[in-house]
């Protein structure tokens, strides 16, 4: 499969079997965010893999997983994420999703579903899961198996043509 038939294929899934995601696809998810680039390579992505029933519950506290299996917690460490001398910019959050966007592309290819979860209590995951201050959750991956008839939306789709966002050589 290309990555554009893994792009276009993709969607977010909320309804999701109870089944566990298997170890070695597991390790392929997080393989492709540790060899995602970052901003000058300094890979402040720091990963909560989350799957116990316990963790799961706490993950809920703070953001509806849909009954995945698997919530990866993605964080940045902006202690450690390059920083834009011009105007000081902290590529914390680009970086964190970059790492998202291929491991959540990595899983499509293995056949599981997805939902970038962005709507989420930032404060109940750094108390339930000691993140230190320094250290943001930056958006929740849910991985599992989609359940039933899960299928895109029409806001999938539903997308604008090339040169409604694309300019060349200048902005018009």
């Amino acid at each position: 499969m290309s990555f554009l038939d893994i792009a276009r294929i993709r969607y977010s899934v909320r309804k999701y079997e109870t089944r566990p995601v298997e170890e070695d696809k597991l390790e392929r998810i997080l393989e492709a965010g540790r060899i995602a680039p970052t901003a000058v390579n300094y890979q402040p992505q720091r990963l909560i893999v989350v799957r116990e029933k316990a963790g799961l519950d706490k993950v809920q506290k703070a953001a509806n997983i849909y009954g995945a299996p698997l919530a990866i917690i993605v964080c940045s460490d902006y202690n450690v994420a390059w920083k834009r001398p011009h105007d000081n910019k902290n590529f914390a959050d680009i970086d964190a999703s970059i790492v998202t966007d291929h491991m959540m592309l990595q899983a499509t290819e293995l056949g599981l579903g997805t939902v970038w979860v962005g709507h989420f209590k930032p404060d109940v995951l750094k108390e339930e899961f000691n993140i230190p201050d320094h250290v943001e959750p930056v958006n929740i991956l849910v991985v599992g198996y989609a359940a039933g008839e899960s299928a895109p939306t029409d806001r999938h789709t539903d997308r604008k043509p090339l040169k409604d966002m694309v300019f060349f050589e200048a902005f018009r």
